[in-house]
C-alpha cells in the first residue's frame, strides 16, 4: 500500500460508520488523480452572506431583469479566492463557478496526479474565505473570535490561501470564524462529457432559486405525509393526491418495443383528459410512459425509491415539472448515501404503493 492509498483508508477510518449525507468522499476514488469535479459548499446555518438574488423567474435568460446573484463584499473576497486556487495548485485548472447567497458551485479540473488531496485544496481555498469573513462580518457585528493559543503561522500571515489551522480550533464552537460549514459535496466526472451539463446547471441556479423563492410550497420537502397507511416524503405539488380521477401506469417488462408505443399513447391520451398518472416507473414501458406525460407538460406522481432529506430538491429534469405544479415525487423510504440496487420485493412493494394511491381515490 502506498502512502496515497494509505492517506485515503485513515480518511474512510476516520469517516466513520455511514449516515445520511451528501458529504461523504467517494470510496472508490483517491482525489489526487485526473478528474473533472463539481464542489458545492455552503454557508454555515444557511446565512445568505455571498450575494443578493435579484430578477425575476420570468425574464429570458441574457436580459435586464433575468435572475442573478449580485456579490456581497465577502461575496467578491470568495470568488478572489477561488480565482486564486491555480497559483497554489498549477494542477488544478478552474471551468466553471456560480455564487449563491447561502452557498457556492464550482467545476474544477485536476489535470495531473497532485501531491496534496483534492480535501488540502478546498480548505486551503476555505482558509482565506475565513479570513475575510472574519474581517469583513465577524468585526463587524462584534462576534468574539475564538483563536487557538498558538495563532497564525508565517504562511497563514503571508498568503491569501492559508493552510488551515482553524481545523485545529474547537470543534464544538462554531463561532471561531469559520464561513463554510465543515466538509463539501463533490460530483466527480472523468470526462469532458458531462462538462456542458454541469456548467449548464451552475449558469440555471439563479433562475431555480427565483421560481423556488415564487413557488415555496412545491419545493419544500414535507415529511408524514401519510396516504392509505403508508407514509411518505413529498416534494412537489402535494394537492395531485386530491384528484378524483387517478390510474397506475404498471406494464411488464416482456412489451415489445411496438406494444411500448401503443400503451405509450394511450396512456397519453387519457393523461390529456385530466387523468393524473401514478408510478414508480421501474419496466422501460413504465418509463416511457411517465416520461412522455413529463414531456407533454402533463401531471403526475412518480413513487421515488431514493429517500429525501430536509435539504433534497428535484433534479433537473424535474424542476419545471415541479414549478409548474404538474408533479408530486413520493419517496416511502429514508433517504441513503448511494442507491441500491432495487429488489423485486421493493419492486412489488413500489408497486403496491402506487395502487393504493389509485384505490385511494375510488
Amino acid at each position: 500500500m502506498d502512502d496515497k492509498e494509505k492517506k485515503l483508508q485513515d480518511k474512510l477510518r476516520f469517516a466513520g460508520e455511514k449516515v445520511p449525507s451528501m458529504k461523504r468522499r467517494s470510496e472508490t476514488n483517491n482525489y489526487y488523480g485526473r478528474h473533472i469535479y463539481m464542489v458545492t459548499m455552503a454557508v454555515e446555518v444557511r446565512r445568505p452572506l455571498l450575494g443578493v438574488l435579484t430578477g425575476s423567474s420570468t425574464v429570458p435568460d441574457g436580459q435586464s431583469g433575468a435572475p442573478c446573484v449580485v456579490p456581497t463584499p465577502l461575496g467578491q473576497e470568495v470568488i478572489r479566492c477561488w480565482e486564486l486556487i491555480p497559483r497554489f495548485h498549477h494542477e488544478v485548472r478552474l471551468l466553471a463557478f456560480q455564487l449563491m447567497p447561502d452557498h457556492l458551485h464550482g467545476v474544477l479540473f485536476v489535470q495531473e496526479e497532485m501531491e496534496e488531496h483534492l480535501g488540502q485544496v478546498i480548505s486551503g481555498f476555505k482558509a482565506g474565505c475565513n479570513k475575510a469573513y472574519r474581517r469583513l462580518v465577524m468585526e463587524a457585528e462584534a462576534v468574539p473570535l475564538h483563536t487557538n493559543s498558538k495563532g497564525f503561522s508565517e504562511y497563514e500571515v503571508a498568503s491569501p490561501l492559508p493552510l488551515p489551522s482553524e481545523c485545529r480550533l474547537k470543534r464544538e464552537d462554531r463561532r471561531h470564524g469559520l464561513l463554510f460549514e465543515r466538509g463539501y459535496n463533490d460530483l466527480i466526472s472523468k470526462s469532458y462529457d458531462m462538462l456542458p451539463n454541469l456548467t449548464a446547471y451552475l449558469h440555471d441556479n439563479p433562475r431555480r432559486l427565483a421560481i423556488k423563492r415564487e413557488h415555496p410550497d412545491y419545493f419544500r420537502v414535507q415529511f408524514g405525509v401519510t396516504v392509505e397507511g403508508q407514509t411518505y416524503a413529498a416534494i412537489g405539488n402535494r394537492f395531485l393526491l386530491d384528484s378524483p380521477d387517478m390510474k397506475q401506469v404498471q406494464l411488464t417488462r416482456s412489451l415489445t418495443e411496438e406494444q411500448i408505443k401503443a400503451k405509450k399513447d394511450e396512456f397519453l391520451a387519457i393523461a390529456k383528459g385530466g387523468t393524473i398518472l401514478v408510478s414508480p416507473a421501474i419496466s422501460a414501458g413504465e418509463q416511457a410512459v411517465m416520461r412522455a406525460v413529463m414531456d407533454a407538460h402533463l401531471p403526475q406522481i412518480f413513487i421515488t425509491p431514493w429517500g429525501f432529506n430536509k435539504f433534497s430538491k428535484p433534479g433537473h429534469q424535474f424542476f419545471d415539472a415541479c414549478a409548474e405544479g404538474r408533479l408530486l415525487l413520493l419517496a416511502p423510504w429514508p433517504h441513503q448515501n448511494e442507491r441500491i440496487p432495487l429488489t423485486r420485493g421493493m419492486c412489488l412493494a413500489l408497486n403496491k404503493m402506487a395502487e393504493d394511491i389509485v384505490r385511494s381515490k375510488m
